[in-house]
């Protein structure tokens, strides 16, 4: 095959951090309150605008909280496993290697003495059936690492007696979370909107509260995971009073992020460019003989870490051991041609490949990365029966 001559306009396809908006520079952060205490009124003024605005393009409930918390996605979902877990038995969902890190959590570090794990292979999701509304439940509504969402919120019970966990980090701004049926979420800036990372948003419902204030876990709780003072919640996490020091260059990297998706249309423009890549990605497996989606149902299939494996009878007849150095090879090659970076699979998902196709990314860049997938493949492929 010969080498396409349209080139993605940026090759920017990693699954976290992810590509930034169009048209973002440096200049973007020419306002950041930089040098100034966070705690200092525009400093409050900058943290207070990414809540607000987060919440408006969302549409969370009035009656929801929304928080800037430490540690990126994994700090905000390990604040409220430590922090509220334990009052019920516990349900999680397994799929891939982040909802697997949340079981690992519960069972081998917080030790929860009822808590059992549905799981299922990757490209699959657990029978969502099996989960008990009377016990709390942890998920993730996108599987970031496998390719595979939730289709709805349809299977979480209305008048649940636990409290439903959903990790939301490549699912916020990118597909429609029915926020009514989750109590607490979490989500990282550095996924759908493409902003700075160490930073974690942490919504949680009138449900949550409740048990933050009528529940103190058994095991002692480090101080950036502390929601209450005096069995209260502390109201001013909920306003910007964020409990370390935030990086005021990543939060006004937020801000911009947020004004960007506003003049995209809002939530629905943001799903509409996610889901028109799933789309143009989805045109090409269809007519291309070597390739497949991880996830065989197109229900559950993620519009933003767009996971593919390698359905070619040569690649299957080769042994396991040297399988991955099919993508591995495929993705050096189209690096080191400036055509996109990293888009290896996770290190613990099957061989393949996985594109981000998230809000910030354009599907012209899309279009013109397809044939150079081709290409690549065809590449490793003679290379590999040249050293067979």
């Amino acid at each position: 095959m010969t080498e396409p001559q349209r080139r993605p306009a940026r090759p920017h396809f990693s699954s976290g951090p992810c590509a930034k908006r169009p048209g973002w520079n440096l200049s973007a952060l020419s306002d950041a309150a930089v040098g100034r205490s966070h705690r200092a009124k525009a400093g409050k003024v900058k943290l207070a605008e990414v809540i607000s605005r987060s919440r408006d393009i969302l549409g969370l409930p009035d009656d929801y909280l929304l928080a800037i918390v430490p540690a990126s996605d994994t700090g905000a979902f390990e604040m409220a496993m430590w922090s509220m877990l334990g009052a019920r038995g516990t349900d999680v969902l397994v799929w891939e290697s982040f909802g697997q890190a949340w079981a690992t959590d519960a069972t081998k570090q917080l030790k929860l003495p009822d808590c059992r794990v549905l799981s299922a292979d990757y490209g699959a999701l657990p029978d969502l059936s099996q989960v008990d509304p009377d016990r709390d439940t942890l998920f993730c509504w996108n599987g970031t690492t496998s390719g595979v969402r939730v289709p709805d919120g349809e299977w979480i019970s209305g008048d649940r007696g636990g409290l439903t966990f959903c990790d939301a980090t490549s699912a916020a701004f990118a597909m429609a979370i029915a926020w009514e049926k989750i109590d607490v979420a979490t989500w990282s800036w550095q996924k759908v909107l493409g902003g700075e990372g160490q930073h974690g948003m942490l919504v949680l419902s009138p449900r949550a509260v409740e048990r933050l204030e009528s529940y103190t876990p058994a095991w002692p709780l480090p101080k950036i995971f502390r929601m209450t003072k005096g069995g209260k919640l502390t109201d001013g996490l909920f306003k910007g009073e964020t409990i370390n020091t935030p990086s005021m260059l990543c939060v006004e990297d937020a801000i911009d992020g947020l004004k960007w998706a506003e003049e995209a249309g809002g939530l629905p423009g943001l799903i509409a460019r996610s889901d028109g890549n799933l789309v143009t990605v989805g045109n090409w497996v269809g007519r291309t003989s070597w390739v497949d989606f991880l996830a065989a149902d197109p229900a559950y299939r993620s519009s933003t870490s767009i996971c593919l494996t390698i359905s070619d009878p040569w690649f299957e007849g080769l042994p396991d051991e040297r399988k991955p150095g099919v993508p591995k090879a495929m993705t050096a090659l189209l690096e080191s041609q400036g055509i996109a970076y990293d888009i290896n699979h996770y290190r613990d998902a099957p061989p393949g490949l996985r594109i981000w196709g998230g809000a910030t990314v354009e599907k012209d860049d899309i279009e013109a990365l397809l044939p150079w997938l081709d290409w690549a493949y065809e590449r490793v492929q003679a290379e590999y029966a040249a050293t067979a």
